[in-house]
């Protein structure tokens, strides 16, 4: 399901996208996702480096199967190619009208030796210019990263019966809010991505929401508590453990 490759990064957009989805499966269909592939510009490239961390977080607790294209999980961006180095076929035979594929098809960046790491000859790509840092090896060491936030995500995924194989079920929100629950039993998750610049505070009914945060974007706020409302920063987004009892209501009104 190549959807999300196309759809304008939006959240009232991406919401109706999945619903859409879930609503044309067959009963016991399994969805699938995919963010980024060979052929289309990176996503980090798309909707710039903070968002595709909320689109990672996107991509793993969504119903069904993700696909992570490489070099996502550490945050590589779409790279411009001169036209010397230029390999696509698309692009040589149609120079200059942007339909060239090579930005998105760069070695992967394992560390900050020569070539990234790639291979001890020339590539046959350029490689990114921030591949001193933006690599494999230095994210691993950097409990902030890109590459830690999709090793935390899918370790949640691992943990969690809910965010496995549970129900899919959209809370209606507005602006740049999305929010749904993931359910297995009597495990629920409750996912608040924010899409946009500006700080949000999502206040539900009775202000009996209560949880703990499992994942947070940032990484700076895991196993931290929430009553009453949750607060999410700009390009924030968490994925919260709801307590039994906890009340989520299908609409923010």
């Amino acid at each position: 399901n190549f959807a999300l490759l196309s759809t304008p990064w939006r959240a009232r957009e991406i919401a109706k996208l999945i619903d859409d989805y879930e609503a044309a499966l067959p009963s016991g269909g399994w969805p699938n996702w995919v963010l980024g592939n060979h052929d289309r510009p990176r996503i980090a490239g798309r909707v710039g480096p903070a968002q595709a961390r909320i689109a990672a977080m996107l991509l793993l607790t969504l119903r069904g199967t993700p696909t992570i294209y490489y070099g996502d999980e550490i945050g590589m961006t779409q790279v411009p190619i001169p036209p010397d180095r230029v390999r696509d076929p698309f692009e040589r035979n149609v120079p200059g009208i942007g339909c060239g594929r090579d930005g998105a098809r760069t070695p992967m960046q394992w560390d900050a030796t020569a070539h990234a790491g790639f291979s001890t000859a020339e590539p046959w790509l350029p490689v990114a210019d921030g591949f001193g840092t933006d690599n494999v090896e230095h994210e691993r060491l950097d409990p902030a990263s890109t590459f830690q936030l999709y090793r935390r995500l899918i370790a949640a995924r691992r943990r969690s019966p809910a965010l496995q194989r549970g129900d899919y079920r959209p809370i209606l929100a507005s602006g740049d809010l999305l929010l749904y629950v993931r359910q297995h039993g009597d495990e629920r998750m409750l996912i608040g991505l924010n899409l946009g610049r500006e700080d949000a505070v999502v206040a539900f009914p009775d202000r009996e929401l209560r949880g703990e945060i499992v994942v947070s974007s940032a990484g700076d706020r895991d196993g931290e508590k929430v009553e009453g409302e949750l607060g999410l920063r700009g390009d924030e987004g968490i994925v919260l453990s709801l307590a039994s009892g906890a009340v989520v209501p299908r609409s923010l009104g």
